[in-house]
């Protein structure tokens, strides 16, 4: 038995469309223990959400998973049916999607939609059932859960109904629960309420979070270690203090920079990233970040740079880091 409750290897996923293959993820590793919180940043499209889905097999077609292993809970995902993965789907593993208008059916009441899952995966009859979902929406900070069990989505506030969306993945207390930028549709005070009752439930239930998001403020004040993802990559993990305090890879530097402070004197002005991310269609033989790396070399387009570790959990992807270390190692000889 691992000591990890997820464990991916290697995964490589592809979407085949009419107009050739698109490498949504290239060589993923992520591990994660029971009660850790994993924040995985990047911008749209480095393929953060598909990673997510395709631990619960969701990957939506015409995806594939080309190679590797995904091992959740001594689950082998990728070998299981579609029949078995039910079971341990909102029973072991729940997610948060972004928009919970879109997520929550609006001709069912909201307690239906609650003792859906509860009826689902337990044996508990109709008004037991109902009785948990009351309990559920109390946990979530839901004020007259009498009421609101009665209520439809479209009677209800942005920020309930994602309160709503936590109670229903929290219905049968899975080992982990995947956030899927669940803080996108509100605004800055429910957001930090929405965070600070998805940490409070993580210390009660003893669950592990995977994070979603491209906003790094979430993730600093939520998670023990960060992703950072690229193109389909994972261009640098670490601590989130390795990754606020220590970032080795330019793509995290540059998020970091487009990040605005409050401790500067003057008014700086933030400093984007130059360029579009690139096309996955056709990748490029090196580095994916190359074309929009100030500090890009001749050897970064033209090889995929190996992985520089730089501490016990601290890993890089950057042919800078790597000529850092041989220059080091020549120093000291």
């Amino acid at each position: 038995m691992s000591e990890y409750l997820v464990d991916i290897q290697n995964e490589r996923l592809s979407f085949f469309t009419p107009v050739g293959e698109v490498k949504a993820l290239n060589d993923v590793s992520i591990r994660l223990k029971e009660g850790e919180v994993l924040g995985i940043v990047g911008e749209s499209g480095s393929g953060k959400s598909v990673t997510a889905y395709s631990l619960m097999g969701l990957t939506a077609h015409p995806g594939k998973l080309v190679s590797g292993s995904l091992y959740f809970n001594g689950h082998q995902i990728e070998t299981m049916s579609e029949k078995e993965m039910r079971k341990i789907r909102g029973n072991e593993i729940s997610i948060i999607f972004q928009d919970p208008m879109t997520s929550l059916n609006p001709v069912y009441t909201i307690g239906n939609q609650i003792m859906e899952a509860i009826l689902l995966h337990t044996d508990k009859k109709k008004a037991q059932a109902r009785e948990r979902a009351k309990e559920l929406l109390e946990l979530v900070g839901i004020n007259e859960p009498e009421k609101r069990l009665k209520q439809y989505p479209h009677e209800l506030s942005g920020g309930m109904r994602q309160r709503v969306m936590i109670a229903i993945a929290l219905a049968c207390e899975p080992k982990l629960l995947i956030a899927d930028e669940p803080t996108t549709a509100l605004d800055v005070t429910i957001q930090a309420q929405i965070l600070e009752l998805m940490m409070e439930l993580k210390d009660k239930l003893g669950m592990a979070i995977i994070m979603i998001t491209h906003d790094l403020g979430v993730v600093a004040s939520m998670c023990e270690r960060i992703a950072v993802m690229y193109a389909g990559k994972i261009v640098e993990y670490g601590t989130a203090e390795d990754i606020f305090y220590r970032p080795r890879h330019q793509y995290t530097k540059g998020l970091i920079r487009s990040i605005p402070r409050l401790d500067t004197k003057e008014h700086e002005r933030l400093v984007p990233i130059e360029g579009t991310p690139i096309d996955l269609l056709n990748p490029p033989k090196g580095c994916p970040f190359a074309p929009r790396c100030d500090e890009c070399m001749k050897i970064c387009l033209r090889e995929m740079p190996p992985v520089t570790e730089l501490g016990e959990i601290h890993y890089t992807q950057c042919w800078l880091n790597q000529k850092e270390e041989m220059e080091k190692g020549a120093a000291n000889e």
